[in-house]
């Protein structure tokens, strides 16, 4: 079974995905497919079926799969035979539909599915063969990237357009339904047929150039009979600008007393319509940026000894057992093993811990982490999709590609909605016809036209996007960024809250918590001392004694013969004293007993904190302890969330003594230690297998698997960009109590979705058959169709008004 990612075309909504998934779903062969509207992609497993059943497929359901092109540079092809190995190695790549090689050129042309592999991991695969390979536009910019913009300007261009041929007819028709001077005065100055037919010809622009998309979309649709929010949009603006045209040219056609144009419900409908859209793309637009932060992580070179000699090449052009330098403050670039040197390497964006890791031989690099001041050599064992980077970026991908609630929600309301309102208007025609009294035709098109109209899915376009519209907005001025609008949905109905502990319930750096002294020592000489030495190293855990004694102002004395000691702490003669400094390994190694201090050991390990031993002229000295503080609304938060019925969770790659530590002083439900990105992302799994629905809050790069993977991500924005850009949420300023305001925005707008949803609704099933024609009987008269544009305009400004009322909420803060 091949897992593809594909890049769909055509899906303008939630509908058009869950038709392509079903359209996917009945090929024989596949297994789990997976369609994603916000990101367009499609992800399936395939066992078998031929590409081109799939694309022919997904061609003839309306959601054609994008292809792209890419040219290779290929070094040693000397024959024929070199040019069939070439391409029996590139069309092996799952997602590859040609590749042609040439001889003379010394190039690959290879088309292939857009998402399932990229140029780079195709030169890889080629240098894996033996013929050193890469992309030949190593320059070109991100193709998915450049699209994303393109659809974000072009939806922009569109309704800017759109608003502007349309504000002169709405203001001119509405304008003289509100104030009947101006109507009189407008009617005297150019005459009611010249301002019908100056609507008649700004409406005409607005929907066949903003609005063609409607159009293309939705009466193909229709005609396959599967109509979608398109094709209602499509008849209900073709309805209104169809009656509004004969009222206008052939007014004889229609009863007395039903001559009326109605071209701003059209004009207004698509513009709104083209509106939300725009609104849709940018967010669309942002969901890809945090795997491409990923992929920057890795740099595009690396330094590797060949033939005796050192030389910069293509990442693409590493291999496994290939052997690399490294020189201080590079990142490295593919996993792999130190086979000389010694150096410290910052792997925050990893294991999320702010302390560099010291680093000899035969310790694990990984891909994406920077070295510090050391230089090393490693043996590569890790390359292209190996690398724990890479697997990183697979898993935010497959988190991120996964269905989402509120997408087969919408999936079953379209289904239902758009057929039944169709159906009400062709029966409501054919019912005047066999019924009605004279003239049958006129009442049958006044009814019809009727229904059409005041079914205008407006309404309930707009009922979800400005709830999350309004609800975001509120929402970022308490601090807290929706990025994604189903987050609204996920997060109300979560049972449980994760939470990763450096930077997101603790400050993220180390702080010196105590000093213990032994009897016959100064505090100030002795803290003076040791952070003099400190200062002579780049540790983290030294800055936090180095700033402890600036902070008391202390005067640091001038430090001789200093020596770091890797993976156990230093050495050095301060004020004519020989200093020792660091774990209790250290003192054991120079016969100095630890036992004084046995019992305040045992309680410091006990509470997580880091203990530091010093000791001067071989005597024990000084007891410290490095923490990263708890942040001060952390505990009063988790009390606060188990109030509110969720439950709590702690996930960290920190030891276990130390996760215990805190979650025991927070009050926290659940505790997994020591995981690595891998083991986050299947620890929410887990979670949400036992509880639900669950929430993750994190900060650093090792949260983005997890991040993606839970039900609703949340990030800290004082964390990595990578984080926030995998998050659903953002709290702005890291503080963990803003989870209490997203959780009190998220229930709170969803009420306002689902109230605006029942009138929407509500709305039509009351007033369709208002406009069918039910009351005739009693009234003697039909719904006129500007009273049901007008119907359709009021249920729009009706959930509009419900959901501003969002603008109304207050932060939640622990009480």
């Amino acid at each position: 079974m091949t897992t593809l990612n594909l890049e769909l075309d055509g899906m303008s909504c939630a509908g058009c995905a869950g038709r392509a998934e079903r359209a996917l779903a009945a090929l024989p062969g596949l297994g789990r497919a997976s369609v994603n509207f916000a990101t367009g992609s499609a992800r399936i497993e395939v066992n078998g079926t031929p590409l081109d059943r799939i694309t022919d497929t997904l061609t003839a359901a309306g959601y054609p799969a994008r292809t792209a092109q890419t040219t290779l540079s290929i070094d040693g092809m000397h024959c024929a035979s070199c040019t069939g190995r070439v391409e029996d190695s590139l069309t092996a790549v799952p997602g590859i539909l040609t590749a042609a090689v040439n001889l003379a050129t010394q190039t690959a042309q290879v088309t292939y599915l857009a998402g399932t592999t990229t140029p780079a991991d195709l030169a890889r695969v080629v240098t894996q063969a033996g013929y050193p390979t890469r992309p030949a536009e190593e320059d070109t910019p991100d193709p998915a990237a450049s699209r994303r913009a393109a659809e974000i300007t072009h939806a922009r261009q569109m309704t800017l357009l759109a608003g502007a041929l349309t504000l002169p007819v709405f203001v001119t028709e509405m304008g003289g339904h509100l104030i009947p001077a101006f109507h009189h005065w407008l009617h005297d100055l150019i005459g009611q047929t010249t301002l019908w037919t100056l609507q008649f010809i700004l409406t005409t622009l607005v929907l066949a150039f903003p609005g063609r998309q409607f159009f293309t979309l939705g009466l193909p649709a229709l005609l396959r009979g599967a109509p979608d929010m398109n094709s209602l949009v499509a008849l209900g603006t073709l309805a209104a600008w169809g009656y509004s045209t004969v009222a206008l040219f052939a007014p004889g056609v229609l009863p007395p007393g039903t001559v009326a144009v109605y071209f701003e419900a059209a004009a207004v409908i698509v513009t709104l319509i083209l509106l939300g859209r725009w609104m849709e793309a940018r967010a669309r637009g942002r969901t890809g940026a945090a795997i491409r932060r990923l992929i920057g992580l890795q740099p595009d070179t690396a330094r590797v000894i060949r033939n005796g000699a050192a030389q910069d090449i293509p990442v693409a052009q590493v291999g496994v057992g290939d052997t690399l330098q490294l020189r201080p403050g590079e990142r490295i670039p593919v996993d792999g093993t130190v086979t000389d040197g010694t150096s410290h390497v910052d792997e925050s964006m990893i294991s999320g811990e702010p302390l560099p890791v010291s680093k000899t031989t035969n310790d694990i690099l990984i891909a994406g982490t920077i070295n510090g001041d050391g230089a090393l050599t490693m043996t590569a064992t890790g390359v292209g999709r190996d690398t724990m980077l890479a697997r990183i970026v697979a898993m935010v991908q497959e988190a991120q590609g996964a269905k989402l609630p509120i997408q087969a929600l919408a999936d079953k309301v379209v289904r239902v909605f758009v057929p039944v309102v169709i159906a009400t208007a062709i029966l409501t025609v054919l019912a005047w016809l066999a019924v009605g009294p004279s003239p049958a035709l006129g009442l049958a098109l006044v009814a019809g036209v009727s229904v059409l109209i005041i079914a205008c899915p407006c309404a309930m376009g707009l009922a979800t996007p400005t709830s999350i519209m309004v609800g975001t907005g509120r929402a970022a001025e308490l601090g807290v960024l929706f990025r994604k609008g189903d987050a609204l949905q996920t997060l109300a109905e979560a049972k449980v809250v994760a939470f990763d502990k450096t930077g997101t319930l603790t400050l993220g750096r180390p702080t010196l918590t105590t000093l213990h002294l032994a009897p016959g020592f100064d505090r100030a000489e002795t803290l003076a001392a040791i952070a003099a030495a400190e200062a002579q190293s780049e540790h983290p855990i030294a800055r936090s004694i180095e700033t402890a004694a600036l902070d008391e102002g202390l005067t640091l004395p001038p430090v001789k013969a200093f020596k770091a000691i890797p993976g156990h702490g230093l050495s050095a003669s301060v004020g004519g004293q020989d200093l020792l400094v660091g774990t209790a390994r250290l003192m054991h190694d120079h016969a100095i007993d630890t036992a004084p201090f046995a019992d305040t050991l045992a309680d410091l390990t006990a509470k997580g904190e880091t203990p530091i031993f010093a000791a001067m002229d071989g005597r024990l000295s000084a007891l410290l302890s490095v923490s990263d503080p708890i942040k001060d609304t952390a505990r009063d938060t988790i009390r606060a969330l188990h109030e509110s019925g969720l439950q709590t969770a702690l996930i960290t790659g920190d030891t276990a003594a130390t996760a215990q530590a805190v979650a025991t002083a927070l009050g926290i439900d659940h505790v997994e230690a020591e995981v690595l990105p891998g083991d986050k992302r299947d620890t929410i799994a887990r979670l949400q297998d036992t509880h639900g629905a669950t929430a993750f809050v994190g900060d650093g790069i090792n949260d983005a698997p997890a991040l993606a993977q839970a039900d609703i991500g949340i990030a800290m924005g004082t964390g990595t960009d990578v984080a926030i850009e995998s998050a659903d949420v953002v709290l702005v300023s890291g503080n963990p109590a803003n989870v209490l305001t997203a959780l009190h925005v998220s229930r709170r707008t969803l009420r306002n979705i689902r109230q605006n949803l029942f009138w929407a609704f509500a709305y039509n099933a009351a007033l369709i058959p208002v406009a069918a024609g039910a009351l005739y009987p009693v009234t003697g008269k039909l719904l006129s169709p500007m009273l049901a544009a007008g119907a359709m305009a009021l249920s729009s400004v009706f959930v509009l008004t419900n959901a501003l009322r969002l603008r109304s909420l207050t932060p939640e803060t622990p009480q």
